[in-house]
């Protein structure tokens, strides 16, 4: 294999990982030996570095990895901000009440209520920290079962489920529909902190 294919393999394997890559990982996965994977590494390295631009590749205590230039933390600061504060969408908000009044509740019995698939929609709630799986139900197949967290009754402002507004009878609109708090922005990493249990 040429060396420019080395390095396209290397690039590829750093940006795919995300994360740091041990020397050792990097030179099986390219199927190298370690010390010309470590001289190929570097100077794919200071090809970044001479390049200049929004991506550059560092190497941490032994592991490469691929993160943006501190040139550009502030455009990144913004991006991820404006993604955090991205307001559910109207599925997103049906299926966490669905959730939030039948929990625990199977995700087959969420899409019965709402007649569509909700696959994806509850994996961006999971992602958010709203809606987690909380055991299996005791039938065959053992299907998981969802319900909401800590942090969903935090970001719409309830100290437990009994906040919850009650529900409607059939064709009826509640009264303080109106009055229901917006999703807010996520919880800041100090919030997660605070609610994440320490060890005796």
């Amino acid at each position: 294999m040429e060396k420019k294919l080395y390095k396209s393999a290397i690039e590829a394997v750093l940006f795919a990982s995300g994360e740091p890559v041990e020397l050792e990982r990097l030179a099986e996965a390219i199927e190298m030996e370690k010390n010309i994977t470590e001289a190929v590494a570097d100077e794919l390295m200071e090809e970044y570095r001479k390049r200049g631009g929004g991506i550059m590749m560092v190497k941490l205590d032994g592991a490469y990895q691929m993160c943006s230039a501190r040139d550009y933390a502030s455009y990144v600061r913004r991006a991820m901000d404006l993604r955090r504060n991205t307001p559910l969408s109207q599925a997103a908000m049906e299926v966490l009440a669905i959730v939030a009044y039948n929990q625990p509740v199977t995700r087959s019995r969420i899409e019965q209520v709402r007649g569509v698939d909700c696959s994806a929609v509850m994996q961006t709630l999971m992602l958010k920290g709203l809606i987690e799986e909380c055991g299996r139900l005791e039938m065959p197949g053992r299907p998981l079962l969802y319900a909401t967290t800590k942090n969903f009754l935090r970001c719409f402002s309830m100290e437990t489920l009994q906040d919850l507004p009650e529900l409607p009878e059939d064709g009826e609109r509640p009264e303080d529909i109106d009055a229901m708090p917006e999703y807010p922005a996520e919880p800041t990493l100090e919030d997660l902190i605070e609610d994440t249990p320490t060890e005796e």
